[in-house]
């Protein structure tokens, strides 16, 4: 089963200018997600989908498919998600699809090989493959505690597991992405990933953090 990786990325950013070409382990983290889903065998085609001459001239750089987004589909203003999801996946080949971002840039090549064996056997009794992170804190809403009574207080590793869907991995059939417009379905399968895995980059922090988490040594 053919698996195509797309990393989608774009010019703009409101929150970190040029926030998927920062600087990051030498390089920068449209090249370095590039460089770890080289490493993943199971992966046929890299394409990198984006509005940014620079950006694909990087990825043709690298040896990696392209594909030129019109503008309209990058401004996160004009096109809903769904719309740009279509958009690409019909633009590209594969029987499946990797959605891979490069602002998860501590989910690597052995996360991705090990998604894709897990993706391989449950597919059938799952729509798709997802990343989770697991949250064991005091949660609120504007009612009150969510996952814990205030007059029976217990410790934070024995508080009902919430699950926050991380940026890294997502895989799905093709011709599934398109019919839901969207990069998985109502039935993923939970591929939990530890903290160092789920850092997300939005900000100048997010960036800060994930460089400085890059050479902690992570064992279990």
């Amino acid at each position: 089963m053919a698996i195509t990786a797309v990393i989608p990325v774009r010019a703009g950013s409101t929150r970190l200018k040029d926030k998927n070409i920062s600087r990051f382990a030498g390089l920068n983290l449209l090249t370095w997600k590039i460089e770890q889903l080289k490493l993943v065998k199971e992966i046929e085609n890299i394409v990198v989908s984006s509005d940014s001459d620079l950006m694909l001239e990087m990825a043709m750089d690298k040896g990696c498919q392209i594909q030129k987004r019109p503008p309209e589909f990058c401004d996160e203003i004009t096109k809903p998600f769904g719309d740009v999801v279509e958009w690409v996946v019909s633009n590209v080949t594969g029987e499946h699809i990797l959605w891979a971002t490069v602002t998860s840039p501590l989910t690597d090549q052995t996360h991705y090989a090990a998604a894709i064996d897990k993706y391989y056997e449950v597919l059938g009794e799952y729509d798709s493959l997802v990343s989770f992170s697991v949250i064991k804190h005091f949660i609120w809403n504007e009612d009150g505690p969510v996952n814990y009574s205030l007059s029976s207080h217990v410790s934070s590793q024995n508080l009902p597991a919430f699950y926050q869907k991380t940026c890294g991995i997502s895989i799905a059939p093709r011709g599934d992405m398109l019919r839901w417009k969207y990069d998985h379905g109502t039935n993923p399968y939970k591929y939990i990933i530890d903290k160092r895995a789920a850092v997300d980059i939005d900000d100048i922090y997010d960036l800060t953090c994930a460089r400085a988490w890059l050479d902690v040594e992570w064992s279990y």
